[in-house]
């Protein structure tokens, strides 16, 4: 079984979560999310954000919590083949208490579908709030070019985090 390794990102001032599955073999190495360099995660968000593209996890911090956002994942521990979403068993959710506690969220995001169906599963039940599936980031899904992405996700989070 695998354990999630990375502490939620959030502050007192984010207004938007963002809900990954499970973090990826080369983010469990890194200790921080999106860690893939594929992964158009960080293109996307400095996009939006009209911010220069971070490249340290120090810089991808401070474009988080400087835009009012929060990163977490949906599973805290599950048995992994990998970095495949598609082999995910036995999960044990995260519990969101302590940023939704803290932090004045909105609005509830996934970051693909593998994400919002463990979400509706395991963690709506306890909160009862819904969340939105916004097309994965991850280089697995090709049917999403780089500008598209950027395009929904800006649609989708310009309301929260554009002021």
């Amino acid at each position: 079984m695998e354990i999630h390794n990375i502490q939620p990102l959030f502050c007192e001032n984010s207004k938007v979560l963002i809900l990954g599955s499970f973090p990826s073999v080369k983010s469990r190495e890194q200790q921080f999310f999106y860690g893939h360099p594929q992964n158009r995660f960080w293109k996307v968000i400095s996009a939006i954000t009209d911010s220069d593209l971070p490249t340290t996890i120090e810089e991808k911090r401070k474009l988080i919590l400087d835009n009012q956002i929060a990163l977490w994942d949906v599973i805290a521990k599950c048995d992994i083949v990998g970095s495949s979403d598609s082999s995910i068993k036995n999960v044990v959710a995260n519990d969101l208490t302590t940023i939704l506690n803290t932090a004045n969220i909105q609005a509830i995001f996934t970051n693909g579908k593998t994400a919002y169906k463990h979400y509706n599963k395991y963690i709506f039940p306890k909160i009862g709030i819904d969340a939105i599936c916004l097309p994965s980031t991850s280089p697995a899904n090709a049917a999403f070019s780089l500008n598209k992405l950027i395009e929904i996700w800006s649609c989708e989070l310009e309301k929260y985090i554009k002021e």
